[in-house]
């Protein structure tokens, strides 16, 4: 099945100027609908064209800094915070092989290793992402279900496990993926084959 998304990956971003230009439109329109007035009323409080407001929002237009000034003031906001996304830094995270965080989640049991691939804190994306790598390499008499906010993926890299996602259980062989809720109880519930390596993305909004 093929499913189209509105999001382009590849897409390119255009010339810093402009890029900065719309990030400054965003933030005004975003204040604007704060403070629940239309375009024509930030108009007269501004003395700017309803078409200049229109160009700025959208990014059409540089606009001075004594229009930006205009702006602030109307908006009870500094004129820097016009700035904010486009000053944000912008991360990413290389980890070489074999040199993950390890860590222990809870229900973690011997022979369950959790390493985490790499972690960014808060970001414009306004959503946490954390992928790791597990290896289940051992039996082990229980295996607690896990239950967290967010959603996850799960890629088979090696090995096999009959995965639990609230009421269904799925087998996972290499290559297979599985994405699902991560509120409902899931979790690995049968060994097959192992030693099971799989890579595990779990996502979540910011401020959980």
């Amino acid at each position: 099945m093929v499913v189209k998304l509105s999001q382009d990956p590849h897409s390119v971003q255009a010339g810093r100027e402009s890029v900065l230009e719309v990030a400054i439109g965003r933030e005004v329109r975003a204040f604007r609908k704060q403070h629940g007035i239309t375009v024509a009323e930030l108009s007269d409080l501004t003395g700017l064209s309803i078409g200049m407001l229109s160009k700025i929002e959208n990014g059409n237009t540089s606009p001075s800094l004594s229009t930006l000034q205009s702006l602030a003031n109307a908006l009870s906001v500094p004129l820097t915070a016009f700035f904010r996304q486009y000053e944000e830094r912008r991360e990413a995270v290389h980890t070489k092989a074999g040199k993950g965080v390890e860590i222990a989640r809870e229900g973690t049991r011997a022979g369950h290793q959790y390493n985490l691939l790499g972690h960014i804190g808060s970001n414009a994306s306004g959503v946490i992402v954390e992928p790791y790598l597990i290896e289940l390499t051992a039996e082990s008499d229980t295996f607690d279900t896990f239950q967290h906010g967010g959603l996850e993926t799960i890629y088979m890299l090696s090995g096999a496990v009959d995965y639990r996602h609230g009421a269904e259980v799925f087998p996972l062989r290499p290559g297979d993926t599985l994405f699902f809720d991560a509120d409902a109880p899931h979790g690995p519930e049968t060994l097959v084959d192992l030693p099971a390596r799989y890579i595990s993305i779990i996502s979540y909004p910011q401020g959980r």
